[in-house]
């Protein structure tokens, strides 16, 4: 019997691979894992009992107080005879292109003393001018090459960046529609401001 046991091999040991660089692996106590998993999911209960949300109560002061202030547009004095959303364009002549000037609200405005109209058009969010110019008699309203909904028109006097300067303004429209009753509107002033 004592040869029998010494010519049996022994099964390779997890040791074997150990010399390949490899680390005998330690089967992990799952007993242990449980009861630390189980802990933890208590600890967080508990947190969660203790830490109920509280709402605080804060208040803080301005450092400075700001008075209301009434921004003057120099629209006061005027009455809207037409409004419509339109981007509008510039000719850049030393680029030979067109620029865009911004888009927003196209309004005729017309001063309840002189009774003159007025184009002022300002950009969206920032409400910067980007035209404002009498509605000349002497302009002439263009089509646009290749579009039916869009305005070409050279402006001699347009103040909307301080000092008067000519330009060549196109004008763009959502639909064809809101382009012809522009036209119309336009032709409607310049008669006006002829008296």
């Amino acid at each position: 019997m004592s040869d029998k046991s010494a010519t049996e091999q022994k099964p390779p040991s997890s040791s074997v691979f150990s010399m390949f660089g490899g680390k005998k692996a330690e089967e992990p106590k799952k007993e242990e894992a449980v009861e630390k998993k189980e802990e933890e999911e208590k600890k967080e209960e508990k947190k969660d009992d203790e830490e109920e949300p509280e709402s605080p109560e804060v208040h803080f002061e301005p450092i400075v107080h700001l008075e209301k202030v009434d921004v003057k547009t120099n629209e006061e004095n005027e009455d809207v005879l037409f409004k419509v959303r339109a981007k509008l364009f510039r000719f850049d002549a030393d680029a030979k292109e067109w620029k865009e000037r911004g888009t927003g609200d196209c309004k005729f405005l017309q001063n309840k003393e002189t009774k003159k109209v007025r184009l002022l058009m300002r950009r969206d969010k920032t409400l910067k001018v980007c035209a404002n110019h009498l509605i000349a008699p002497e302009y002439v309203l263009k089509p646009n090459v290749g579009s039916d909904r869009s305005w070409v028109y050279a402006c001699t006097a347009d103040i909307a960046e301080g000092e008067a300067e000519a330009f060549t303004f196109a004008i763009r429209f959502g639909n064809k529609e809101n382009a012809d009753k522009f036209k119309e509107e336009f032709e409607k002033a310049q008669e006006i401001n002829k008296k």
